[in-house]
């Protein structure tokens, strides 16, 4: 492909210089893979090409674009505005090739989503090989963690969020509604007293979320139910409290689209005890209409469209 010149002033106090659009596709790939020789695995170079790209990229914008820590590279604030310009100057050379030669331009290239680790494990890992068989040259980073990843700072391109953001440069849809139970192993309602009323609920023991951890107020719905419950067992992890209900040490609030695909649990007062959310797209609008983002974004959107009837239960 042609090397094509352009200006961009990150730093004013400097004259805009002239450089070679090829530094900027070796400054995407390392904001995207955070190691030199990620990046330059993908780029089919030596990682010595790569440092160097970046070196002869940050003297000719006179800025720093990358801190490097034991993370990886991370993008510094300068980085981070150069970067919505990259990606939309990558963006506009892929479909000057697709208008131009008339063929179709491959989604490819690396996109992060940031999911609650719940929905991440459970519905968006398993449906991985549809995504891959649609878009096979998109590379799907999955964080899935019960923690908010900032799209500002690039932690990811994408987020699921448990509630529609009310600040930022985002744009943000409505996914489903989801719901969650109490839910029981057949082994400790069979050794523990009969619940029929959600005072019963006082003697029994629960398993729940670390309290001073909880980042999310969308995650503090035990003491909703029962005041003071007996607390036996504490997790930040939404798998390990599920393995820990399978266990039997204890009642615990799961997800439906968990629990009732297993008949190792049941739900306690299915009718009275029930709790519901909602998962929100969030994607930074200088993204949106990247076309490998766009295509996770519809991918997402539709499958949880899918799998509506499972994310809300069965009961």
């Amino acid at each position: 492909m042609a090397k094509y010149s352009h200006t961009i002033c990150i730093n004013a106090q400097k004259a805009c210089p002239m450089y070679d659009w090829n530094d900027l596709r070796f400054f995407l790939e390392l904001s995207r893979r955070g190691r030199l020789v990620s990046a330059a695995r993908k780029l089919h170079v030596d990682h010595t090409t790569v440092s160097r790209r970046i070196a002869a990229l940050e003297h000719e914008l006179n800025v720093r674009l990358f801190d490097k820590s034991p993370r990886g590279y991370q993008l510094t604030d300068a980085g981070l505005r150069l970067l919505p310009h990259a990606e939309q100057m990558e963006a506009r050379s892929n479909q000057l090739y697709q208008d131009i030669s008339g063929k179709d331009a491959r989604l490819s290239g690396t996109v992060r989503l940031s999911a609650p680790e719940g929905l991440g494990a459970q519905i968006i890992a398993h449906h991985m090989g549809q995504f891959r068989q649609m878009h096979p040259d998109i590379e799907l980073e999955l964080m899935a963690e019960s923690r908010r990843a900032s799209l500002s700072k690039r932690e990811a391109d994408i987020a699921i969020t448990l509630a529609r953001p009310t600040a930022g440069r985002v744009i943000a849809w409505k996914l489903c509604d989801y719901r969650l139970r109490l839910y029981g192993a057949k082994s400790y309602l069979d050794q523990h007293a009969p619940i029929s009323t959600i005072e019963d609920l006082n003697s029994h023991d629960f398993i729940s979320y670390i309290d001073d951890l909880i980042q999310l107020p969308e995650l503090r719905f035990l003491e909703q139910i029962v005041k003071d419950p007996h607390v036996v067992f504490r997790s930040t992890n939404v798998l390990a409290q599920y393995n820990a209900a399978l266990d039997g040490i204890g009642l615990s609030i799961i997800h439906c689209f968990m629990a009732d695909q297993d008949s190792r649990l049941s739900p306690v007062l299915p009718t009275k005890i029930y709790i519901d959310r909602e998962y929100w797209l969030v994607v930074h609008e200088d993204l949106r209409h990247v076309a490998r983002v766009d295509a996770v974004c519809r991918f997402l959107t539709g499958l949880l469209k899918d799998q509506e009837n499972r994310m809300i239960g069965s009961i």
